[in-house]
């Protein structure tokens, strides 16, 4: 199921025969070193059970580019306890997390072309007054971009993130209307 696309950008909706593009993005050292941590490599089971098995309210999406699936985007609406613990109140707050799991697209600019593209169905189809993201501050690839797209730093969330062993802080960022 398609969920928009925006020239050759397509997002639509994680399939169960996806399952081989999230073992084989995970499976690489250069995504993991961003995404879930090197020590954490995914298989098909363990993808099945993340990804698939699991009663969470992420919405899970694959992200193509000229027709190849480049990538995995999801996004959730906000719980009243992680708007709290984010000094958020009533708004309509949408996260996402995202990456591009074909390293060959890196650094082309898609990365921004996604995040800018997902807030703008966000806050059109699902009328966000905010969307965030809490990349590790170390990440200043991700930061970079996230900013060109017009996030915002907040605050720092310290240990917010368990990589590679270590409990990493994180930027929690916004994007505002």
């Amino acid at each position: 199921m398609l969920l928009f696309q925006n020239g050759n950008l397509k997002v639509r909706k994680l399939e169960k025969k996806d399952n081989y593009l999230l073992a084989r993005w995970l499976s690489n050292p250069s995504v993991l070193e961003f995404y879930e941590g090197r020590d954490n490599p995914f298989d098909l089971d363990k993808v099945n059970k993340v990804f698939y098995d699991s009663e969470d309210d992420e919405f899970k999406c694959i992200v193509e580019f000229d027709g190849n699936e480049i990538g995995y985007i999801q996004f959730y609406l906000l719980d009243d306890e992680t708007k709290k613990e984010y000094g958020y109140f009533d708004e309509n707050i949408y996260g996402t997390d995202q990456f591009i799991g074909e390293v060959e697209y890196w650094n082309r600019g898609i990365g921004t072309f996604l995040v800018t593209s997902m807030v703008k169905f966000l806050i059109e189809h699902k009328k966000a007054d905010r969307v965030i993201m809490d990349p590790q501050i170390r990440n200043a690839r991700a930061i970079k971009c996230y900013q060109k797209c017009g996030f915002k730093k907040v605050k720092i969330l310290p240990k917010n993130e368990l990589h590679e062993g270590v409990y990493q802080d994180c930027w929690l960022i916004e994007y505002q209307l």
